[in-house]
């Protein structure tokens, strides 16, 4: 796992194909939130995994420099990338040339002081790629040129940009007090740095009202019932007077960073309110990266009305984070320090089910029963057959079962092997992974 992953974001005019090449650096993962109608606009994240690199990548929907409603809107998102990122990947579409937007954009982009990579798209052919040089009138004297499409030229542009600062992951070292690590996430104004400090029973944090407050990951020691934790608060970003003040925005990057570096996260909600877009997406991430969390829902003291029934609470985060519904809920006042002190029981119970094991022959004596309760989906009227499992990797539990046809273990199969995993053996606060394996016969390898 790396220990702090570069971030890259993806700029350019509209139809150029940032999206393409977003795609094909993430192997077409899913987003951390699937878009839905009308919020195309906003950044995308996702980890990139290709050849030996790995960062966090930034998409946006479109930079155009004189723009208004939507448009304005998506011309802000993509500042806000800009400031994120460590590095800035300019997109050019080499079929319309250097334009004039493409100039303005350049101009702005000059003026963030990031490391700016002129890269030109859509270079499919010998013909296209000789082309690239009307694109030396900007000035630049390095620029690449590659075509999302169709793969080319993209092993070269990340080697170059390996060489300014590294994407290759870092190992993660393991240090000596054995800290479980603790990332403490949400959006802005939700109470990280004065619930941070309750826990700490001293100001280690800068605690303002001003949404934004933190900017930089700060890690605390300490120890709690035997037990050493370091502790990651994240960083809001600081809202810069030339992007618009109306839109509420938060470091999604700096809470993608620590929960990367994270055992258990603890996913800080405002208790006043319910569950934000902004909350989901964090939500959703922590379910990507597959970590271990702890729900804690803040400024309990202050919440009325209905949501300030502790029953009703729950049912409704679950049901708004239907994927996450395994973690646990703690509701606290950091204000008060009233049931701080239960978080970290939490903590400890969610890396004991993140990290345990189960024996082979404890697993297989279950999985009888699951099978004989609910047989896994038919194949053309032959029986699908789940011969035996084994875990094969902790952090999250991970498990493997042979069948005569993975094909048909379907999701709606594999939700209820989960459910009843959980039911038999707990597994309260981190998530589960299944791999379904075809096992081959005796008589089938004797005849190959």
């Amino acid at each position: 796992m790396s220990l702090s992953l570069p971030v890259l974001a993806i700029v350019g005019r509209p139809n150029v194909g940032k999206s393409t090449f977003f795609n094909r650096l993430v192997k077409r993962r899913a987003a951390i939130v699937d878009d839905t109608p009308g919020v195309t606009r906003d950044r995308n994240y996702s980890i990139a995994k290709y050849g030996r690199f790995e960062f966090l990548l930034i998409d946006t929907g479109g930079f155009e420099p004189e723009s208004k409603g939507i448009k304005h809107l998506m011309r802000q998102q993509s500042q806000l990338a800009v400031e994120e990122a460590d590095a800035v990947i300019f997109m050019l579409d080499v079929r319309e040339g250097w334009t004039a937007d493409d100039e303005e954009i350049y101009r702005y982009l000059v003026k963030s002081e990031k490391n700016i990579y002129f890269v030109v798209n859509k270079t499919d052919s010998e013909k296209q790629r000789q082309e690239v040089y009307e694109f030396y009138q900007s000035g630049r004297e390095t620029i690449y040129s590659i075509s999302a499409q169709h793969n080319l030229g993209i092993d070269d542009l990340l080697e170059e940009i390996n060489q300014s600062f590294p994407l290759a992951p870092q190992e993660q070292q393991m240090d000596s007090s054995a800290a479980i690590k603790v990332a403490v996430v949400g959006q802005p104004n939700v109470g990280k740095s004065s619930l941070i400090n309750s826990i700490l029973q001293e100001n280690r944090m800068v605690v303002d009202e001003t949404a934004g407050t933190t900017r930089d990951s700060v890690d605390s020691l300490f120890t709690y019932k035997g037990q050493n934790f370091s502790l990651i608060d994240t960083a809001g970003i600081r809202r810069k007077t030339k992007v618009s003040q109306k839109i509420e925005t938060f470091s999604i990057v700096s809470s993608l960073r620590s929960i990367e570096r994270s055992d258990v996260v603890l996913l800080v909600i405002d208790g006043t309110q319910s569950i934000t877009t902004q909350a989901a997406k964090i939500a959703g991430y922590i379910s990507d990266r597959k970590r271990a969390v702890v729900i804690v829902v803040n400024k309990w003291d202050l919440a009325k009305g209905r949501l300030s029934n502790q029953k009703e609470k729950k049912l409704d985060i679950y049901e708004r984070l239907a994927f996450i519904d395994y973690a646990s809920i703690v509701f606290v006042s950091a204000k008060t320090g009233k049931n701080v002190s239960k978080i970290f029981d939490l903590v400890n119970e969610s890396y004991h089910q993140f990290t345990r094991r189960i024996q082979t022959s404890d697993l297989n004596t279950i999985l009888e029963q699951i099978v004989a309760k609910h047989s896994p989906p038919v194949k053309s009227g032959r029986p699908t057959r789940i011969y035996y499992g084994n875990q094969v990797v902790s952090s999250p539990p991970t498990f493997v079962f042979m069948t005569n046809n993975p094909d048909k273990t379907n999701s709606s199969y594999e939700r209820y092997m989960i459910n009843q995993l959980r039911y038999h053996f707990g597994f309260r606060g981190t998530p589960l992974e299944i791999i379904w394996r075809k096992r081959v016969s005796k008589y089938s390898k004797q005849t190959h």
